[in-house]
């Protein structure tokens, strides 16, 4: 499935500046980290990903970690 978003201005330049440490972790650590150097769209997909696991794989860290995100937004799961 391809989804088409938009970000306003200042959460993509917060997003832009995350995946930049995160890609400096990445080169710092060897390649050690699960999904490689990030993009911005690497990232988003990285974060559908463990939503979804939210539901497909709940038991799994990915998706014990998503649950508490969308309840502290007030969906309760």
């Amino acid at each position: 499935m391809k989804v088409a978003i938009e970000i306003t201005e200042k959460p993509t330049a917060n997003l832009a500046e995350l995946v930049k440490l995160c890609t400096e972790v990445d080169a710092e650590r060897d390649g050690a980290t699960t999904h490689g150097p990030l993009t911005v769209e690497r990232l988003l997909v990285m974060l559908a990903e463990d939503a979804g696991m939210v539901i497909s794989r709940h038991g799994s860290w990915e998706g014990l970690n998503m649950a508490p995100v969308l309840s502290s937004h007030g969906y309760q799961l």
